[in-house]
């Protein structure tokens, strides 16, 4: 039976996700084109969401497969053990670098980089220059300006306060957390998740707020031009490339699933080349298979770090509760 003859069994295979999970419906299609079986997705809000969802029904999972987990969460979720060894075949064209689990228990689908992301003409309106490191979001000219994410429930607020222990460290005369203490006084705001903070929060782009400062990705400005209509030839908003956190993520099988034939088939396709191409402008972050090109209007407008900071996932694992305790004790008490 030809793939295009295949009709929908009535088979439903449990996608959870994060909220910014999008892939059109028919690429999705392709799927129950391959299987007779459709895709159900399970949005939770966030990725640290959708781990904690998957812990608490470990045994009678919630869905088959998890998509989404990130390297700032990963260990989390495979010391809790929630996810069972399964690597597709394809994996093997995927560059080691982000290959972060050695037992392989999940795939890496795609990866991004959290950077402070600026509104541009809210800058220039003011005749103010924007800043382009850490550092100078401590300055009094930024105050009140900067809003980011919980990093207790939100992967990109985590992976930023992971940017700043990576660049101040955690001993010597100016640490980590006196740069938090610094932001604090200087009139940070904390949003939720990503979605309060780049829509809620956020003056620039698709933002409805008042702060032009925003812990986002290197690739939002494309999503700008992109979705906006006409299409301008610069994108109104901007990423500064000073220390940017790589964050890769990844689909797992969930253990105890009914179905775990087709819980596999899923983590093949997300890591197909239909899959992988629909990416960047669905999802607006970059593959992981090498062989796949982006679009142009992906790489005229993403501002790519030069020297993205990474953590080894142990040294996150030791350390995240710890990290996140202190970083709450530092910013929101």
């Amino acid at each position: 039976q030809s793939p295009s003859a295949v009709t929908p069994t009535g088979e439903r295979v449990r996608l959870l996700t994060h909220g910014s999970f999008a892939l059109p419906e028919d690429t999705l299609a392709g799927f129950t084109s391959r299987t007779g079986a459709v895709i159900e997705v399970i949005p939770a809000q966030d990725a640290g969401s959708a781990v904690n969802q998957a812990i608490l029904t470990m045994g009678d999972p919630i869905a088959d497969v998890l998509y989404g987990v990130d390297d700032t969460f990963l260990s989390r979720a495979l010391e809790a053990g929630i996810f069972e060894a399964y690597q597709p075949t394809a994996a093997a064209d995927v560059p080691d670098a982000f290959q972060l689990d050695p037992e392989r228990r999940v795939t890496p689908i795609d990866y991004g980089d959290v950077c402070v992301n600026v509104d541009s003409a809210w800058f220039a309106e003011r005749g103010v220059a924007p800043p382009t490191t850490l550092e100078d979001l401590t300055r009094p000219e930024y105050r009140d300006l900067l809003v980011v994410e919980d990093p207790g429930v939100s992967s990109p607020g985590l992976a930023f306060v992971l940017a700043t222990i990576a660049r101040f460290g955690e001993d010597g005369d100016h640490t980590w957390l006196d740069y938090w203490r610094e932001l604090r006084a200087n009139g940070v705001q904390v949003a939720s998740s990503w979605d309060d903070a780049y829509y809620g929060a956020f003056s620039g782009g698709s933002g409805e707020g008042d702060r032009p400062l925003v812990v986002s990705y290197a690739s939002s400005p494309v999503a700008e031009v992109y979705y906006a209509d006409p299409q301008p030839s610069e994108a109104p908003t901007a990423s500064f490339v000073d220390g940017c956190y790589r964050q890769v993520e990844f689909a797992g099988v969930l253990a105890g699933t009914p179905q775990p034939e087709l819980a596999r088939a899923l983590v093949d396709f997300l890591l197909s080349p239909a899959v992988q191409q629909q990416v960047p402008l669905s999802m607006f972050v970059d593959p992981v298979l090498p062989s796949v090109e982006l679009p142009l209007v992906f790489r005229e407008h993403t501002a790519a770090p030069v020297d993205p900071v990474t953590l080894d996932p142990a040294t996150i694992a030791s350390n995240r509760d710890g990290w996140i305790e202190a970083w709450t004790e530092a910013v929101l008490r």
